[in-house]
């Protein structure tokens, strides 16, 4: 089957390898040409329309617009996350509807490239920036020789935690995974009411994050092949990270909550977790919280790791801007100059940092001292970035991800759940997943790959 053939194949299938097994939204023809949310400076200009997400967008929208006389960004939030990607592949099956320039989390640029949806923006200068990002977030949005979007936020992780729970009942701030259960272990030992931390069924891209901190690839797959792709979803480091977690689930050393549901942000803030182990994007999610416990003292540390003396830095989550496709070829340079340049200033990144909570990945930003320094009031003052996420971001090397990516979190999440359940060990649950990945794969006219 011809490279060709195949995308068709999967876009005729109603873009299942897009969203899923998840319902699609209505996206009318016009979508893209929706009338802007924001103002636009110069009528005259080239207008580039654009759909993201990001809490206080407009600001930066308007710093773009007051700042380029050619070129002018007609915004709109055409939803979050699934919303966007079910209007999105819509757009794409139907062939038109999509923006010029779309928000799209890392982790899905495969998806939509293999359903040529996006631009390679290598033709049109992008591959010049490579060096004002980190090695791990350039390697996100590059796929062989191309690169589909430009990095904007990331999710280096580290460890959240209850300093004044840890001070009442005695317990070191953990650095290893061995420690980690230790003192799950003590906190129950000593009657604790609550938890160590939470282990959520529905944390697939959570547990994806895990396993490679201990060495697992789980996925692979390259633009340039696009009927191709890799899935060692149950090898010897995955099971290992599955393992350790269905013991500490089997001890009652954690809880199983379904992560951000309403009552998961109660538990999170009332104290029932001594612990939030969080990307970087996790205090400003964290302080963000209603009725938190006023006399909680939280603070920040490195994610516990496997083995101190070779200690693997990891990254769950984080956002990107693509151009997509359908942008006419009359506004393709202006479209990439917005998706490569709105969040390629001291002053964007100013409005996201403090008023968007954003870790950012342009490191004239993340690199500079004003970040490094820069105090949390949620953290008693404490300078998180550099002494937890400044290290993490730049120890993480990139992630593969699944053409599937979504029916892989889906079918992850059960598996998990049934592990929670006491349904299955662990390793029964990561080889029924392999063998339903596969399947799936090979349904949908993917060769597998070793």
């Amino acid at each position: 089957m011809t490279s060709s053939a195949f995308r068709k194949r999967l876009l005729a299938a109603g873009g299942t390898v897009a969203v899923a097994a998840a319902a699609l939204t209505g996206c009318s023809g016009s979508g893209a040409e929706a009338t802007c949310t924001n103002e636009i400076k110069n009528d005259e200009a080239t207008q580039v329309t654009v759909w993201a997400w990001y809490p206080a967008f407009e600001q930066v929208v308007d710093l773009f617009n007051e700042t380029h006389d050619d070129i002018q960004v007609c915004w709109t939030n055409a939803g979050q996350g699934a919303d966007e990607y079910n209007k999105f592949s819509t757009a794409l099956e139907a062939g038109s509807g999509a923006p010029d320039v779309i928000m799209l989390e890392s982790e899905q640029i495969p998806t939509f490239s293999i359903q040529e949806g996006l631009v390679d923006l290598s033709d049109h200068g992008a591959d010049e920036l490579a060096s004002e990002y980190t090695e791990g977030a350039w390697q996100d949005v590059s796929s062989g020789d191309g690169v589909y979007a430009i990095p904007v936020d990331g999710g280096p992780m580290g460890m959240l935690y209850r300093q004044d729970i840890f001070d009442e009942y005695g317990i070191e701030v953990p650095t290893t995974w061995e420690e980690f259960r230790e003192a799950a272990q003590k906190l129950q030992d000593e009657g604790a009411p609550g938890v160590l931390a939470d282990f959520p069924p529905n944390g697939g891209a959570y547990l994806y994050a895990l396993m490679a901190q201990a060495g697992a690839e789980p996925f692979s797959y390259d633009a340039a092949k696009p009927t191709e792709t890799g899935i060692d979803v149950n090898s010897d480091e995955a099971k290992q990270v599955m393992e350790y977690w269905d013991g500490m689930v089997q001890d009652g050393l954690v809880a199983t909550d379904d992560a951000f549901t309403a009552e998961y942000n109660t538990k999170l803030v009332d104290g029932t977790y001594a612990v939030y182990v969080a990307a970087a994007w996790g205090p400003g999610y964290l302080g963000g919280l209603e009725d938190a416990d006023a006399d909680a003292q939280w603070r920040a540390a490195p994610v516990p790791q496997w083995d101190p003396a070779d200690p693997a830095q990891i990254n769950w989550g984080g956002s990107t801007f693509a151009v997509t496709t359908h942008t006419p070829e009359e506004r393709l340079d202006a479209a990439a100059t917005v998706a490569m340049d709105i969040m390629r200033t001291e002053e964007a990144w100013q409005i996201g940092i403090d008023e968007a909570a954003l870790f950012p990945l342009w490191t004239p930003v993340l690199e500079s001292e004003e970040f490094a320094q820069k105090e949390y009031p949620f953290f008693d003052g404490q300078k998180i970035n550099e002494e937890v996420f400044l290290e993490a971001a730049a120890g993480y090397s990139g992630f593969g991800f699944s053409p599937f990516q979504v029916y892989a979190y889906d079918q992850t999440n059960e598996q998990m759940f049934a592990m929670a359940e006491g349904e299955k060990d662990a390793s029964q649950a990561l080889d029924d997943l392999q063998e339903t990945l596969e399947t799936y794969a090979t349904n949908q006219g993917f060769e597998l790959t070793e």
